[in-house]
């Protein structure tokens, strides 16, 4: 019987020769053939819609695309292969501007044992009812794989530095005179910061090839980021930068040597966007984020939204909606008139160019932002999860359990559409919820002091408890 596949958060992953094998990736190529072909545009006797593949540095990741491109040939889908490994960003930007759809053979940032594939669609990553009709599609025809239907290989990078240029101030950006450390965990976003700062300025760190990444996890979360940091302090740099392992995530370090979380780094950016390129529309975000956002967008008298984890959710809602800002709290950051996708690249340019045109330091900026909207304590922890479980059941029976106040705060709201948030009265939160991703439970907390989210995460943790390994 063939092992079930199913999208997640962010795409299908699974570990190398265990769940993600050629056998369950070429069942997979063909879904999606069968889903291109029955739901791509274009009347018969036209000119097939283009469809592109793409793969990042993981472990085998190329044979596996290879594979993806073949099958799709079989299928007489119009099918480019890259002719290297590329980030996440670049199979968006594809799909928005070249191609109908991108697949990219990624697992993110998950560990080194494990490989995955994503659908990009318009820009972004495709939402849940294309991933659903996908799966649908699984196993409903044979395999069409013709040894020899090699796809034609290109290398696209160019098509989205170029993008990116062109939705940047690269004439303010020369002006910045600063060192920045640019971690790039071992990952396919290697090179990237280069094209658009002069190399003295950049010290890289972790920027070879290796599959294995070091031993680590390529998440650019703070306890990854050690040796960023250290740098930062030691080489005296204006800023730190890490992407995840198919740079879509973005993680930033202050001069100080400070983890910027993402809540501090999105009010800092879309705050700077609404005061000074005259931003508007809504602002959306994750239900993992925190309480700096609703109150930039309650002073500017913007609509608020908190969508499911997932940048999916996000950019599913930039695509439907008039949004102006974008966030989830992997280091997931987008806003209008780019990408309605993460982009690692991006970000940290944005914010560069910001340090730029205001002539302040990062920690500066986040001060200013701390003294206008509060200070914002925001940490994770992750569990190990002893087995499955069905998210809402859990969010409900946890919910159950709440007594009426939590560390001498009264609760104002629970959420349970994505796991359990539970809102107190001053803003300040604690989310619970399995990954989507990973075997984990993760339990998320923002408070104004460092004690306060700790003591929240402890909380949490001891909820969580029946379902810890």
């Amino acid at each position: 019987m063939a092992s079930e596949i199913k999208f997640g958060t962010d795409g299908w992953r699974g570990v190398i020769a265990w769940d993600f094998t050629f056998e369950n990736v070429r069942r997979m190529a063909q879904a999606l053939a069968d889903y291109i072909n029955e739901n791509a545009p274009g009347e018969e006797g036209s000119k097939a819609p283009k469809i592109f593949v793409g793969y990042d540095r993981r472990f085998m990741s190329d044979l596996f695309a290879a594979d993806i491109a073949s099958i799709f040939r079989a299928n007489k889908i119009d099918v480019t292969l890259s002719a290297s490994p590329i980030s996440s960003p670049v199979a968006a930007c594809l799909s928005l501007s070249k191609c109908w759809m991108s697949i990219m053979v990624t697992a993110s940032h998950n560990p080194a044992n494990y490989n995955g594939i994503k659908i990009k669609l318009a820009g972004g990553s495709a939402p849940a009812r294309v991933t659903k009709e996908v799966e649908e599609l699984l196993d409903q025809n044979s395999v069409l794989l013709l040894y020899g239907q090699k796809a034609d290989k290109k290398d696209v990078t160019d098509v989205y530095l170029k993008y990116v240029a062109s939705h940047i101030n690269a004439k303010k950006l020369k002006t910045f005179k600063g060192k920045v450390v640019m971690d790039y965990m071992y990952g396919a976003a290697a090179g990237y910061l280069e094209k658009f700062l002069p190399e003295k300025q950049v010290i890289a760190l972790r920027a070879e090839h290796d599959p294995t990444f070091g031993g680590e996890q390529p998440e650019p979360v703070e306890k990854n980021l050690t040796e960023l940091k250290k740098t930062v302090v030691a080489k005296k740099a204006a800023l730190g930068v890490a992407f995840d392992g198919d740079g879509d995530r973005v993680a930033l370090i202050d001069e100080k040597g400070t983890y910027l979380t993402p809540c501090v780094i999105a009010a800092v950016l879309c705050d700077y966007f609404i005061k000074h390129k005259k931003l508007d529309g809504k602002i959306v975000q994750t239900v993992s984020m925190g309480y700096l956002l609703k109150r930039i967008a309650h002073k500017h008298e913007m609509l608020f939204e908190e969508v499911g984890v997932g940048f999916k959710n996000v950019a599913e809602r930039m695509n439907l909606d008039d949004v102006a800002f974008g966030v989830e709290e992997s280091g997931g950051f987008a806003w209008k008139g780019n990408l309605p996708d993460r982009d690692g690249l991006t970000v940290a340019l944005a914010f560069l160019d910001i340090m730029a045109q205001t002539g302040k330091k990062a920690s500066e900026l986040c001060a200013e932002v701390a003294e206008e909207y509060g200070a914002s304590v925001y940490m994770r922890r992750d569990l190990p999860l002893a087995k499955p479980v069905d998210k809402g059941v859990m969010a409900e029976k946890m919910r159950k359990k709440l007594p009426k106040k939590i560390n001498g705060q009264r609760i104002a709201e629970t959420l349970t559409f994505d796991g359990l948030k539970i809102i107190f009265e001053n803003d300040e939160w604690l989310l619970l919820r399995p990954s989507g991703t990973e075997p984990l439970l993760r339990v998320y907390a923002e408070t104004a002091t460092k004690k306060g989210t700790q003591a929240l995460l402890d909380f949490g943790e001891k909820l969580m408890a029946p379902y810890v390994k």
